[in-house]
């Protein structure tokens, strides 16, 4: 999980937990769409925020506690990880 000194949160509904949380919210739809194209269910928190304030607010990337595992999984991959690299 991406995290950043001193950034706090509320902590997620009950039955969700954050997996990554992205200071562009282009980073966080891209991780969206290649956890939803798997079949994992996700939900961004503070998207809209983050627009407004960047600095100030992270995207947060949520599942279902269920799916956490597997989602850190294809977070984690070494494919998503080759672009950065490219």
């Amino acid at each position: 999980m991406l995290t950043f000194e001193g950034d706090t949160e509320p902590p997620p509904p009950e039955g969700l937990v954050t997996v990554a949380r992205f200071p562009d919210p282009v980073e966080a739809q891209m991780a969206k769409g290649m956890l939803e194209s798997a079949g994992v269910e996700t939900f961004l928190v503070s998207e809209n925020l983050n627009h407004l304030m960047p600095v100030t607010f992270r995207v947060r990337l949520q599942v279902r506690v269920e799916d956490e595992a597997a989602a850190h999984e294809l977070l984690d991959s070494p494919a998503l990880h080759a672009e950065d690299e490219v």
